[in-house]
């Protein structure tokens, strides 16, 4: 037998799933073997929750973990950096039916795995003020920046999914009702920790154009486009002071 088909056949025995082959019948018929697949499973479920704090704040932990227990069986990690499990969950949820009447849970769950790949993300020396000061007036519209490699940013149509997220991040129910309309938000790392801010559709506009090449001046007509009364003055301070810009020619260490 090659290592890989034992590998793979016990991989899917351990969730459940295993091929009808008689080793594998012989291997799921050991005393401890239940016992190995339930930890293995649990262990699956412990990192989703970690890894998914505020959907689990908003459905409850035994919600969540029933959830996540399909998931587990159905997207098993591919290797053993289980802080980094469950990229698929967000859309797992979109189409999960018992989720159906908590229309909002995926785009929540996004930003959830946007803080993920925010704190996981390279280092880079972001841009801020100091340099915006020290370009030249006739080269800076043509100069262009890049988002840090750590920035996420993420645009909900339909409902307040950064409001819902930002309210639950740490345990702490929404003070007041929500305004029922979409909005964004903006995931950086400019230190050792990742912070959040809203983030308007100038906002959004300029960092997807950014992340495409665009000159300064191309990426400031893409946002206003997006948003004609935006204040851009006051976008690209936020952006500096968030630590979401780096020049086109970093390196990330």
């Amino acid at each position: 037998m090659q290592l890989s088909t034992f590998q793979d056949g016990f991989s899917a025995a351990l969730l459940g799933d295993a091929t009808d082959a008689q080793w594998l019948s012989a291997l799921e018929a050991q005393p401890g073997f239940a016992v190995y697949r339930n930890t293995v499973l649990k262990g699956c479920i412990d990192a989703l929750q970690a890894n998914y704090p505020t959907v689990c704040q908003l459905v409850g932990e035994d919600w969540f973990r029933a959830a996540a227990a399909v998931f587990a069986r159905a997207q098993p990690p591919r290797d053993g950096l289980l802080v980094d499990y469950g990229a698929g969950f967000a859309d797992f949820l979109a189409g999960f039916a018992p989720a159906a009447e908590l229309p909002y849970l995926s785009a929540v769950a996004h930003l959830d795995r946007c803080w993920t790949a925010c704190h996981l993300a390279a280092d880079a020396a972001a841009v801020d003020r100091h340099w915006l000061a020290q370009q030249a007036p006739d080269t800076l519209p043509h100069a262009s920046l890049q988002p840090h490699p750590a920035a996420r940013w993420a645009w909900c149509e339909d409902f307040p999914a950064y409001a819902l997220w930002h309210s639950h991040r740490d345990g702490r129910a929404p003070t007041e009702p929500l305004d029922w309309t979409g909005d964004g938000a903006l995931l950086t790392r400019p230190h050792a920790e990742v912070v959040w801010h809203p983030l308007s559709r100038a906002g959004m506009a300029f960092l997807d154009a950014c992340a495409e090449g665009y000159t300064l001046e191309a990426a400031a007509t893409s946002a206003l486009n997006a948003e004609p009364a935006a204040d851009f003055a006051a976008l690209i301070s936020t952006l500096l002071d968030a630590g979401a810009l780096i020049p086109t020619d970093s390196r990330t260490g």
